[in-house]
């Protein structure tokens, strides 16, 4: 496997483009509904398929040892930061995308909208799916009731379920679930030193919730505070790799990480977090940026909230639609641009049975315009007997520097 065929000699770096692919969450394991399958093995990917034979496949465990198996510490690998060195939580990322800044005293928590039940049972971690003009008047009233910055609460509004409380900084100190987690299971509270502070203020927010959002149309129940921490300091992207780029993303914790690491967020109309999203309006994105930058990185939703609903169909559709919608006009607008390189993997993987992240090594897919290799299949099995490779690693492959550089 991996064997080249032709080789870069006379090859102009400068004129090479670099795209990454994240179908965030696409990794699985065997579904007895798709007949022992992955997602990736039962979707029809007639283009991912083609790319894979001429590329460099191979397995990376882009969730570090012991680290939270989430989007965050995901995407820090695959933008090549050390999640072990810069990874301080999921919220102040979130925080850099919505333009909110934190103080030095202050800490930033995930404010999700949530559906909980009267016994305790977590019903859903996203109260519905609410849109924003749904939303948006729950945080608006949650902040004039009980944040402004009283008590040095201030509450700030994001996209659909998912929001943003600032407070201040020693109620960092709490161990906090994630409550995509606790999907038809009994909620575990914050435990640890400011867990009473948290839990008074998630208490508090019951009553304004329940009314508003049946005001508006859904069924949430309180919020949910979670992913605490103070604003990273990322080395600029630019720096780091000798490249310049965009990104696409309609995830405020991916489009966080662009502003944090200097790569300019594209905003493309139609982009979205759910199965609704117009990949071909992301392609379009990225073709156009390459133009003028030679870095992009396209992330879509879809693959990892299929996960978390736990449908297998819906992950398979996702799935199709990137191939069909990216990976196949992709591959031949790019042929048009000049050399170019692919990076295509998940942050994580996101088992359909699980409903939830799990930080198994996920399969990835180097490509190179100016190399043949002999590949073979990108699916969970397809990679199963290589090693195990560090996610950081792959962007100095992809953009050919550093220690790890060339496919």
């Amino acid at each position: 496997m991996h064997r080249v065929s032709t080789d870069r000699q006379g090859s102009d770096p400068s004129r090479c483009r670099y795209v990454v692919l994240v179908p965030d969450g696409c990794a699985d394991e065997p579904i007895g509904a798709l007949g022992g399958r992955t997602p990736l093995e039962a979707a029809r990917m007639p283009h991912l398929a083609t790319l894979a034979a001429r590329s460099r496949l191979g397995r990376a465990r882009v969730i570090p040892e012991g680290m939270p198996a989430g989007s965050d510490v995901g995407h820090l690998s695959i933008l090549g930061y050390d999640p072990r060195r810069y990874h301080t939580g999921r919220a102040p990322i979130e925080a850099a995308a919505m333009g909110v800044e934190l103080g030095p005293d202050e800490v930033a928590f995930r404010c999700n909208l949530v559906t909980i039940a009267d016994d305790g049972t977590m019903i859903d971690f996203a109260a519905g799916h609410p849109t924003d003009a749904q939303s948006h008047p729950v945080i608006a009233a949650l902040d004039a009731a009980l944040g402004g910055g009283r008590d040095g609460v201030r509450f700030h509004p994001g996209v659909e379920y998912r929001h943003l409380a600032v407070v201040p900084a020693e109620w960092a100190d709490a161990e906090c679930s994630p409550p995509h987690d606790l999907t038809g299971r009994p909620v575990v509270w914050p435990t640890g030193p400011a867990a009473p502070k948290l839990l008074a203020l998630m208490d508090a927010s019951r009553a304004v919730v329940r009314e508003v959002a049946a005001r508006h149309g859904f069924a949430a129940t309180q919020i949910w505070l979670w992913g605490q921490g103070r604003s990273p300091r990322l080395p600029p992207f630019a720096e780091r790799y000798g490249v310049t780029g965009r990104l696409s993303s309609a995830v405020d914790l991916v489009r966080g990480l662009g502003v944090l690491a200097g790569i300019e967020v594209v905003d493309v109309p139609g982009a979205t977090a759910g199965y609704d999203n117009d990949y071909a309006a992301q392609r379009r994105a990225c073709v156009a940026s390459l133009q003028t930058r030679p870095f992009f990185l396209l992330h879509v939703e879809a693959t990892d909230e299929a996960g978390h609903q736990r449908d297998p169909e819906a992950k398979v559709a996702a799935l199709e639609r990137w191939d069909a919608e990216i990976i196949g006009p992709l591959t031949e607008e790019l042929a048009a641009v000049g050399p170019h390189r692919i990076l295509l993997l998940p942050d994580h993987a996101t088992p359909c049975a699980r409903g939830t992240h799990t930080d198994a090594a996920v399969p990835y897919l180097l490509f190179d315009s100016e190399q043949r290799l002999e590949g073979g299949r990108y699916t969970e099995a397809g990679v199963a007997a290589c090693p195990e490779e560090p996610g950081g690693q792959l962007m100095g492959r992809l953009v050919g520097s550093g220690p790890a550089a060339g496919v």
